[in-house]
Parts: C-alpha cells; structure tokens; sequence
C-alpha cells in the first residue's frame, strides 16, 4: 500500500516521470482517504505565474478498502516550466495540495499560495555530447599542477615568479592595501601534456582547464586578449600539442570562456596603457568602445560585482557578438583547434541571447562540442535578468556545474540526513531533462569553494578573514577523519547522475580555505596514496560500470538518517551504493535483487541472508554488469 497522497518521483503517482517534451501525455494520480469523502478533484497548471489549465480529474478506482485513486492527463502544448497542484472538493470542504521537500504531498492551509510541482518540457529536438556521458572530468587550474620547465616568450616583467614550487600562495595585501592575484608558479601546458598519463590512469575523458588566455592575474579570469594563449602557459602550439596527446588518451580538452567582463588591463580596455591599441578607456573613438557601457567616461563605467579591474561588457552588442560568436570569432577559433567545448564562467549573467548565438556558433563548428554553464543553483527555474532562464531547455546550453550535487553530498557526511541527501538529488533529476543529466558537471570542489577536504573536516571559516585561513591546517586526527570521509564522498560523487569532476588534487589530499587557499601546487610526490588509488579505483569503475553512463536514480530507503543507498538502473546493467557516514558499524537489508553479490568496491561486508554490514566511515558498491 502507498503511503502517499502524492509524489512526483513516483510512477505510481506521475507518468513518465522528469522533464517532458511537449504534447507529452502526463498521467497524474492522487490517492485520497475514502473516508475524506472526496466528490471531485482538480489539477491546476499555471505557465509560470500565468494560469492555464484546471483540469476536472476522474475516479479511477479503489486501493484496498480504505483510500481511491483521481486520475486525469495534462499535455505540455509548449517548451517552457509548467507549475501544478491538486484540489480535492471535500464534503467538508476543499483541499489543496502542496509539495513537501520530497516531492510529496502535504495538505496545504495557505490555499495555492503554498509550494506547487515544477513539470519541465524541453525541446523534442534537444541532443547533447554523447562522448563525455559516463565519463570523468579534471579541472586544472592552469599555474597550479604542472610545470615542464621549458622557457617561455613575451612573459610580462611585472609578474611575481615563486622561488619553489613548494611555497604557500601569497595571500597578503600589497603596499597599497589590495589583495592582486599576481603570484606565479610556472605552471604550463605542457607541464600537463607532461602529466596526461596520470590523468588517464584515473579515467579521466575530459579535461576542464581554468581560463589560458592572456591575462594579468594567475586566475586569468580578467581577460586581457581572448586571441591569444598566456605567454607563461605557452602558445597556441602548445595547446594544440596538448589536445592532440589528450586525444590519444581517449582525452577530451574543454576551455573556460569568460564572456561577461574582460580585464581592465587589456587590448580592449587598456587602462593600465599597457598595449599599444587604442582601448575604450583611452578614447570614445576606441574600436571597443561601444563594449563597454560609461555612465561618465573613462573613470566611471560598469563593472562584475563593481570590481573596477572588470569592466562589463554589453554582451548583446553587434560588435562585441560579432567578435565572440560571428564566423571568425573566438568560439569558434579555439574550436578548430580541436577543444571539446566550452564551459561559460557566470552563465546566469549572460543574456539569453548571447546564449543562443553562442550555442549556436559552437554548434555549426563542431555539432559535438560542449557548451556547459556555470549556475550554482538548481538551473531549470532560475531567474535573472529579471526573467525566468531557458538555459536547458534545448536552444541553450547542454549541461552545467552541479553545485546542488555538492551541496547535497558534503551537507550529508556533515550530518545531513539521507533522506534530506537523496530527495535532494531526485528533485534535480525530476527538474532536468535526461540530456542535461547524463552530462551534469558533477564537482565536490572547484576554484571558488573550500577544498572538500576542509570542508569535510575541518573547523568551519565562518567568514574568517586570510590572515586566520591561512594558519590553518588539519591536525593529524581531523587528517585521519577526513580522508575517510573523501572516500565516501567521491564514491558518492562518482556514482551519482552524471559525470564526477575531480578538482585537481583532491585525489591527492589535498586542502585548503577559499581562494586563495584552494590554488595550491600539487603535491607531486607528497600524494596521499591510499586516496589516489581509490580514486583510481572508481574510475575504474566508471569505465565498465554501464549504468552509471544514463541510468535512472532510484534511492532506497535505509530507515536510519546516517545511511545513503541508492541504485543506478539502466535495463539490465545495475549498481547499488550504500555509504555509513557515522562512527558506528550499521546493518541494512539488501533489496533481494542483490542478496548473493560481493562489495566490488568499499568494505562492506553481505550475508547469504542478504544483510550487509557497514563499518564506520564505510562505503559498498554492489555491480551487476558481466564486464566488471
């Protein structure tokens, strides 16, 4: 018996169940108390905020003695976010429905003022990648992992070289009180063509790098000439080299584009005089002066988040479009040099149509190329710009960074509970189409977060200043603790929808407050072995593993909050994992579909009876595929 009214992650409930295309026929379902004495029920679809259907729902016949099934369909006529609930005309009154959490039912009192389900309908026409599902992502930050020693041409005289690799990052401010990002440790592509093939040995099929264009930072994000590849991190040869050599790997090379400002310090701007072109700073006359927007030339104009060295741009101007996205432009320069795509820094602040002419710029070039966005939060219904985005309904971008993932993975071996973790995931994968799913950017670290390993273990920042974060480091039994709990959280993060993207280092132990903090060396030779190896275990997993490529989520109720298990199905490829994030051993039932199997990975331990038993700060992940 179904305990639910409702639920929009049930079959039972809601068929086919996710996003839709349209003309889609919905089944919905409500069960309802028959003692309620329900006479009708109504489903009422609202277009965002604007009202469309109320459509009268049918009795469809009894579950057991005590509640009976209303049923009705609703087509989607349109791509768009399509809202329901339900109504139910009581002999005592009216009901309303209202979305718990979950994706449940609860009965609401604030009427249709309460939360009501997202359906999403996307593009019947919408494809994406299919190269990168089932893969593994590794995202570089350029002047950080690797650096091949060979001398380098036309690197500016004012950049601030570290005398070893080993040095902390420089994390205090200048004579002038500023904080400049503009310590260097030689990182360079060929530095990672050098380590490919320690890339490969972790699965790694697509390798995401931190913006390389020339730029006067070492984040590289204040873009001084998109025509051309940093002189410290080598030339467009080089890049070029390195794509080839991935290529044999079986490697894919994806680059960030940074469309929404550039550096004020730049060909196009040219504040600090630095170049010999005509900028918009220097004269209204400039050729790029229409880029920019001046409220009083040349001190006063629009910059990101009113960091002065960051000019905006007007993304929606011919000439700045035309530079970006017409024929010869920079999308699709770099594509012929054979990136695999592009994942675009701050997409939820670039115009949707800039969005379109860029997907559609990179899709004439190479059809097979990414566009990936970054959007921290659940991306199917946000707003910006004072709209509601389009950004995964088909004519956008394929997929985006996964922050809810990292979010519902780090708060639950934090002491979230598993049905908070696993209700936070199915609500994303009932919100995305299945396209954006397989290829979801599935991180538990980037650039602009704590290193996992901080965050797992180590004493919150709380907005603690530099001087405070940079004293500290895990002492040895915080250390301990958090490599155990590493290994929970990529053995989730790699087992989830998606594609896992190992934040360089992070297999290697590495830690770390926000930035600058998190842009450490890598650890050549100091690696945590034990983490690196586990890590490549689970990339071996995701090589022969074939559900994890496009397989449903399906979790599976453990009844204890400090217990995650959930199930890939893709037809008959399958695989279980259960993760124990607490000190003490547990004991779960398996579903009888898997009593009989081995742990391929983790150290769980099953009965013959089918109970499996979790040690503390375990994990076990069960295969039924013939290649593992």
């Amino acid at each position: 018996m179904l305990p639910y009214l409702f639920h929009s992650q049930l079959s039972e409930h809601r068929f086919p169940l996710g996003a839709v295309t349209p003309q889609t026929a919905v089944l919905m379902r409500v069960r309802v108390p028959r003692e309620w004495g329900c006479r009708a029920s109504r489903l009422i679809v609202n277009r965002d905020d604007h009202p469309l259907v109320c459509a009268e729902m049918f009795w469809a016949g009894m579950d057991g003695d005590c509640h009976e099934w209303w049923e009705c369909h609703f087509e989607p006529n349109d791509v768009g976010l399509f809202f329901y609930t339900f109504e139910l005309l009581l002999e005592r009154g009216t009901k309303t429905l209202c979305r718990l959490s979950d994706g449940s039912a609860g009965v609401s009192d604030n009427g249709r003022n309460a939360p009501w389900w997202q359906l999403t309908c996307y593009a019947a026409d919408f494809e994406t990648p299919d190269w990168l599902a089932g893969g593994v992502m590794y995202q570089i930050f350029p002047d950080r992992f690797a650096r091949s020693g060979e001398p380098k041409e036309g690197v500016p005289a004012d950049r601030r070289m570290h005398g070893s690799w080993d040095e902390p990052v420089n994390w205090q401010n200048d004579e002038q009180g500023v904080f400049r990002c503009n310590d260097y440790y030689g990182g360079d592509l060929k530095g990672i063509e050098q380590r490919l093939d320690r890339l490969h040995e972790l699965g790694v099929t697509c390798l995401y790098l931190n913006p390389i264009f020339e730029a006067h930072s070492n984040h590289r994000y204040n873009t001084a000439n998109y025509r051309r590849v940093d002189p410290m991190l080598g030339t467009e040869a080089d890049l070029c080299s390195l794509i080839r050599t991935a290529a044999t790997l079986g490697i894919r090379v994806m680059l960030d584009g940074v469309f929404s400002h550039t550096g004020s310090d730049s060909l196009y701007f040219n504040r600090e005089n630095r170049y010999e072109t005509v900028g918009a700073y220097q004269s209204p006359s400039s050729p790029y002066y229409t880029w920019f927007s001046f409220s009083r030339w040349p001190n006063n104009y629009a910059s990101w988040w009113g960091f002065d060295t960051l000019p905006e741009v007007n993304e929606t101007h011919p000439d700045y479009m035309n530079y970006i996205n017409g024929e010869g432009g920079i999308v699709r320069h770099w594509l012929r040099d054979g990136i695999g795509g592009w994942r675009l820094d701050v997409a939820d602040e670039l115009p949707d149509a800039f969005l379109d002419a860029l997907r559609a710029a990179t899709k004439a070039e190479n059809p097979d190329a990414i566009v990936l966005g970054e959007v921290w939060e659940d991306a199917s219904n946000k707003h910006s710009y004072g709209c509601r985005r389009r950004y995964l309904l088909g004519k956008q971008l394929d997929s985006v960074m996964n922050y809810p993932f990292a979010d519902a993975v780090l708060g639950f071996l934090r002491g979230g509970t598993a049905k908070w973790f696993c209700s936070s995931v199915a609500t994303i994968v009932e919100h995305y189409p299945p396209q954006v799913i397989r290829l979801l950017m599935n991180h538990i670290g980037t650039h602009d977060t704590e290193r996992a390993l901080t965050v797992l273990a180590g004493e919150p920042s709380q907005g603690r200043g530099r001087a405070w974060q940079a004293a500290q480091r895990l002492n040895d039994v915080q250390r301990q603790r958090g490599l155990r709990l590493m290994r929970l959280a990529s053995a989730l993060q790699f087992c989830l929808p998606g594609v896992p993207c190992i934040y360089y280092g992070d297999e290697a132990g590495m830690e770390g407050y926000r930035d600058p903090f998190n842009r450490g060396t890598y650890p050549w030779g100091r690696e945590d072995t034990e983490l690196l190896n586990w890590y490549r275990q689970l990339g071996k997993l995701r090589k022969v593993a074939g559900a994890l490529k496009e397989g449903d989520f399906r979790p599976f109720p453990t009844g204890m909050d400090e217990v995650a298990c959930f199930e890939r199905v893709d037809g008959n490829k399958r695989l279980m994992c259960a993760v124990n994030r607490s000190e003490r051993t547990v004991c779960l039932s398996l579903p009888i579909r898997w009593h009989g199997f081995t742990v391929n990975l983790g150290g769980g331990i099953p009965d013959v009876d089918g109970n499996l038993t979790l040690p503390p700060f375990e994990c076990a992940i069960f295969v039924d595929n013939d290649e593992y």
